[in-house]
Parts: structure tokens; C-alpha cells; sequence
């Protein structure tokens, strides 16, 4: 993988929560929170940018957010969790988000 953010999105109109995914070759974690990503993004409008950590951006992204291991996982570019994925987490912070953007 290069340094470069790889796209998928789940979107269609209306808001969109970024999700930026720092991961690293041959890690277990990271095909977790990709899974937890697919899944959650059934149900929330998720524009999924994958960058490796190896890669200065990832680097650099990782060290600004305190992430110390793969997988990291920034919404909006703010901090969000590094390890495991809790996908009761995710889904309760988006659900924060989007209350929040409604009202």
C-alpha cells in the first residue's frame, strides 16, 4: 500500500461522517475494523479513507491523533480509537453526530 487515501463510500445525499482508517500490512485489527466499517456503514453514511501507517501521512496523522498502534480510526480528523474497533462505540458516537447535525 502507498501513502495515498483509498476511498470507499456508502454515500449517497445528505451528511456524510468521515472515517479516516490508519492501518498496516498483515494486521488482524485493522481487517476487524474494516469489517465493523462495512457493517456500520449499512446503516450510516460513511466515507471510509485508508491510509497506511507506514506511509509519512499515516505517520504523521497517527502521531498529531496519539494513535500507538494499528488499526487508528479518526472521525472528522479528531481522534477517535486505536486497537480493537468497538462497533457499539462507533455506532453510538455517529449516533451523537447525527442528533447533533438534525438539530
Amino acid at each position: 500500500m502507498t501513502g495515498d487515501a483509498t476511498t470507499s463510500d456508502t454515500e449517497t445525499a445528505g451528511q456524510v461522517t468521515v472515517v479516516t482508517l490508519l492501518t498496516k500490512p498483515d494486521c488482524a485489527m485493522c481487517d476487524h475494523a474494516k469489517a465493523v466499517l462495512a457493517k456500520v456503514g449499512a446503516d450510516h453514511r460513511l466515507r471510509v479513507e485508508e491510509i497506511s501507517l507506514d506511509s509519512p501521512n499515516g505517520a504523521l496523522l497517527a502521531g498529531r491523533a496519539g494513535v500507538l498502534f494499528a488499526p487508528g480510526i479518526l472521525l472528522e480528523g479528531a481522534p477517535f480509537a486505536f486497537g480493537r474497533l468497538s462497533e457499539r462505540a462507533l455506532r453510538r458516537s455517529l449516533d451523537r453526530r447525527t442528533t447533533t447535525r438534525k438539530g
